[in-house]
């Protein structure tokens, strides 16, 4: 057996005493949030019991060819054992199951890039075991079919669709709108629906651990089974496409793997006293000190990021009935969290039959860092070390021009700052093949899915009709500056004729169609918006004069100049106003582009000598012109 340690613990034993291994500052051991749930735990929170696989084991698994390193299967069957002791129940039991959750969870935060599978452990016996404790057959059979649903697709590949297609066929023979009104025997009806999904589309020669029945898979019943199974999944979406694309956008490394978290599963969707939610300790557009962040009543977490439902504003959840006691805890813990890691967190947390527990959290940094300051809680040179420079990108968007008058089509929530114009299109790939030919464009989703990434990239900016400020597109559109406008209820979108209807209107806009966006506002208006350029205003003019007063104060070592890479004087002037002492690089090649590539090319391309020296004539032209004014923009300050 291996000496190196594969699973840590975290969370309490039976008695309640705090059995945790880890900490904050394992992250590149157990990831950032199995570190950040050992932090929670060591810090008196509620956080359900679990284990977290490292990522080191992820990386030599993968490195093998999918074969696990020795030992590691070991420890993670103890590791099992352990928490079933301490949660006093067991995997698959008849009578009083244990559900888990089973999570990826990297060195960096890539939200919703990666694999998830929740209320593993139910099969045809433990269902009836959930029943018989919780004497709620719906709920008992609607997180059975959410686990086969989930672990179809997420484990074996099965598309989506399918199961959405059966849900909506049984809502229809039901007679009902939503997934909530189904009964109990709608549910269970679904779950042998969904079991024969499986059995159709999955190829059991690729699973020879299956059990095969007329020459079909069954769906798994060994809660054992189901696990390994799923953190193999976990491990494999780490070099998932949108995981490596996101990992490429972020400048992250393939290297690092990514832990797996294996938790006792909180009930969200127990009933009207339950809720599942995502937060953050302050506002994470301004920095405001105020609790921000969206919840759902009786529903898992998925819920909410996935932007399925329209969500409620976390404000609420003190007033909600039969969430009162856990919203007033909440706020507790967000003051906790806030005070022990000294930054804004961004937390999950599901509310079970009125008990409040913490899923995760994570740090954030940059307007916040701001409002720290001015609290007294950190230090000036504290703030601008937090920050990524990337990171300054989201104060730099494009804004509506308010001097020109605009009339809004629709409004929605102003997930993620910036303002775009572009022509609508209606799916990722789309997205990608217009931007690639040269076109801006927007992509209109009824709410992006992580696989999605790709056209959120090549978009100038996102819109959706549903989700909320916490959803996987308005977290992923935040972190990569681009603008994004979430929960547009009036869009009635069509994706497969590509056509948006507007309620309350008669216009319909189609694919190709020129919209615009402002995501600081949450606002729409059809057809092009001129946009400004961003000032050196506000936060970041804030955060740009500390770290010229940290950069050039001689106590601390020696001063450091900025000098710019500048080739116009537009990009001169600019840079002035942003600081800059002088040009370092003055590239002349970038003088010979846009309208003046036809000289350069004629003094190449021509074998006439006349034509060849009208062309240097030009050239000499133009780039005396351009040094000239350079120059003085610059006012004495080095142009090299």
């Amino acid at each position: 057996m291996s000496d190196c340690k594969r699973v840590y613990r975290f969370g309490t034993d039976a008695q309640g005493t705090c059995v945790t291994e880890g900490d904050k500052s394992m992250n590149f051991v157990l990831g950032g949030k199995g570190a950040n749930l050992a932090e929670m735990s060591r810090i008196g929170l509620p956080v359900p019991g679990g284990f977290t696989i490292t990522c080191q084991t992820c990386v030599e698994y993968s490195g093998a060819g999918n074969v696990w390193p020795e030992g590691a299967l070991d420890e993670i069957v103890a590791a099992e054992a352990d928490l079933e002791a301490r949660c006093g129940k067991k995997l698959g039991d008849a009578n009083d199951p244990l559900l888990v959750s089973v999570r990826s969870g990297a060195p960096f935060s890539m939200p919703g890039m990666m694999d998830t599978v929740l209320n593993l452990g139910l099969n045809d016996d433990s269902v009836q075991g959930l029943i018989a404790q919780t004497q709620n057959p719906r709920f008992a059979w609607d997180s059975y079919r959410r686990f086969i649903q989930m672990f179809s697709n997420v484990v074996m590949g099965v598309d989506a669709d399918l199961f959405e297609n059966a849900l909506t066929q049984a809502r229809l023979v039901a007679g009902v709108r939503v997934d909530s009104e189904l009964s109990a025997e709608d549910l269970q009806e679904l779950v042998e629906t969904f079991k024969g999904i499986f059995s159709e589309n999955v190829d059991a020669s690729l699973y020879p651990e299956l059990e095969v029945a007329d020459g079909k898979p069954v769906f798994p019943h060994d809660p054992e089974l189901q696990l390994r199974l799923a953190i193999q999944a976990v491990f494999g979406s780490w070099m998932n496409e949108r995981a490596c694309i996101y990992r490429k956008q972020h400048g992250i490394s393939d290297d690092l793997g990514t832990a797996v978290n294996v938790q006792a599963m909180a009930f969200g969707n127990k009933g009207e006293t339950s809720s599942t939610g995502v937060a953050f300790t302050r506002n994470p557009a301004d920095g405001t000190k105020e609790f921000y962040g969206d919840f759902l009543v009786n529903a898992q977490g998925e819920d909410v990021v996935a932007g399925i439902r329209n969500t409620e504003p976390i404000a609420d959840l003190k007033t909600t009935p039969g969430l009162e006691s856990a919203g007033e805890e909440l706020e507790r813990v967000f003051l906790t969290l806030e005070d022990h890691y000294r930054d804004m967190c961004d937390i999950e947390f599901t509310i079970e039959q009125g008990k409040l527990w913490m899923l995760q959290t994570r740090v954030g940094k940059l307007r916040i860092a701001i409002e720290m300051v001015e609290e007294g809680l950190i230090t000036r040179e504290e703030a601008v070390s937090r920050i990524d420079p990337a990171q300054l990108d989201q104060l730099l968007h494009p804004q509506f021009d308010a001097s020109k008058k605009y009339e809004a089509l629709a409004s929605g929530l102003n997930a993620s700052p910036g303002a775009a114009v572009g022509e609508v299109v209606f799916s990722s790939d789309d997205a990608v093949a217009r931007s690639a030919e040269g076109h801006k464009v927007i992509l209109v989703r009824w709410e992006p899915t992580p696989d999605d990434l790709k056209g959120m990239v090549a978009a100038e900016g996102i819109l959706t009709s549903h989700g909320g400020k916490t959803s996987h597109a308005a977290v992923i559109a935040r972190g990569m500056g681009t603008p994004c406008v979430c929960g547009v209820e009036r869009f009635h979108i069509d994706a497969a004729e590509k056509v948006v209807r507007i309620e309350g209107s008669d216009r319909v806009l189609h694919e190709g169609d020129i919209i615009s966006i402002d995501g600081t506002q949450g606002i729409v208006v059809d057809g092009p918006v001129d946009l400004v350029s961003a000032e050196l205003t506000g936060d970041l003019d804030t955060i740009l004069s500390w770290a010229d007063e940290i950069r050039l104060d001689e106590t601390c070592g020696h001063a450091n100049h900025v000098r710019v890479n500048a080739d116009n004087p537009e990009d001169a002037e600019l840079a002035l106003e942003f600081g800059a002492e002088a040009i370092g690089l003055c590239r002349t090649e970038h003088m010979f582009l846009g309208d003046r590539k036809n000289i350069i090319q004629s003094f190449i391309l021509s074998d006439d000598e006349a034509v060849k020296q009208r062309a240097l004539a030009d050239l000499l032209k133009v780039q005396t012109e351009d040094f000239l004014a350079m120059f003085k923009t610059m006012s004495g300050r080095d142009v090299v």
